[in-house]
């Protein structure tokens, strides 16, 4: 298959580069704008395989789409360039608003030009797959049940309502004009090459030079972890087997709150790196919550375990550890990020 897959310099666009490339026969095409949170790095030793090729271009460049297609003749696009960050979007929502709305419309549309075009045969089994988010769905509860695909949309802040009108523009355009489109909705994700605003990033990192380890209200803000390995393969199988009009709720079955995810980071480096000083729960501050933060997420994978022949094979222990692992090993990568970045100060100041 040849796939057009969209932020593939982003974190889990390039663990699917290296999974597509590694992994399956499949060729892809990486268009990425090179955004701040960008890393050729990430894409590892993928540029030099056969099966890739990439491009730097804007997905609101329609003029430049239309070539890309024509060039490349893909069989599948996959959906993930987007702003992800939620203080992000609070700070800037405007930025939220072209990239993850108006860009999704500008890829449909070169996507529809383009399939429109195709035979009969070749349109019923093109696919375009858009990875979006759980936060669309809102906050849920201590006893709620988990999100599911059929659970309502209540997006409380600008990043996961931008990602609300983008999934409901590809269905839109599944209903409206047919065009063979699907959504995946995922939690959080964490691994290797992440970059360094997220909050198992931050922490590691902040921990790793004994700073102070801001964690916002009590902690008690809870999420379900998934490798960003163990959901590549998740997405990878929905653009070979998903179906046009469906949705596939991707998650691990592990939530665990903010709370527990820094203190299993401070154990995890404890046991690694010892800190002469002592523990590094000792850093731990708690401060003023952010706006709008939702208390829970987590999702039901049933219908996405079954129907895509997938299970998250990581426990959050185990890839908890190969993820501080890597970012011991890595150093170079995320110190020249904050040179680039941050100017000197420390990545990041909640979490």
């Amino acid at each position: 298959m040849r796939i057009l897959l969209t932020g593939g310099c982003g974190f889990i666009g390039s663990a699917v580069i290296r999974h597509i490339l590694h992994d399956t026969r499949h060729t892809v095409l990486n268009v990425d704008s090179m955004t701040y949170a960008a890393s050729i790095e990430a894409l590892e030793n993928s540029p030099a395989s056969e099966g890739y090729s990439f491009s730097q271009t804007d997905i609101l460049n329609t003029e430049a789409l239309d070539t890309l297609f024509q060039k490349f003749q893909p069989q599948a696009v996959m959906h993930l360039a987007a702003e992800s960050h939620v203080d992000r979007s609070i700070d800037g929502p405007g930025t939220f608003v072209q990239t993850n709305v108006v860009g999704t419309y500008s890829i449909l549309e070169a996507t529809r030009r383009y399939w429109l075009k195709l035979d009969k045969q070749d349109q019923s089994e093109f696919r375009f797959h858009h990875i979006s988010t759980d936060e669309v769905f809102g906050a849920l509860g201590p006893s709620d049940p988990p999100f599911t695909e059929t659970t309502p949309y209540d997006p409380r802040s600008p990043y996961s309502a931008t990602k609300a009108s983008s999934d409901h523009l590809v269905r839109a355009w599944f209903h409206t004009f047919g065009l063979p489109t699907f959504v995946t909705n995922t939690t959080n994700n964490y691994g290797a090459w992440q970059f360094p605003e997220k909050l198992i990033p931050l922490v590691t990192l902040n921990a790793i030079e004994g700073q102070e380890l801001p964690v916002y209200g009590k902690g008690d803000n809870i999420r379900d972890w998934l490798f960003v390995d163990d959901h590549a393969k998740a997405l990878v199988k929905a653009v070979e087997r998903g179906k046009p009009g469906e949705t596939y709720a991707i998650g691990a079955r592990q939530p665990r709150s903010n709370l527990d995810v820094v203190q299993g980071i401070c154990k995890t480096l404890d046991l690694l790196l010892p800190d002469s000083a002592g523990p590094r729960e000792r850093l731990i501050r708690f401060v003023n919550d952010r706006p709008g933060h939702d208390f829970r997420y987590e999702i039901d994978p049933t219908h996405a375990e079954h129907a895509l022949d997938w299970a998250a094979e990581h426990t959050f222990e185990q890839g908890l550890k190969r993820t501080v692992q890597w970012y011991l090993e890595n150093r170079n990568w995320w110190e020249n990020i904050r040179k680039r970045h941050y100017a000197g100060h420390r990545l990041g100041k909640k979490v």
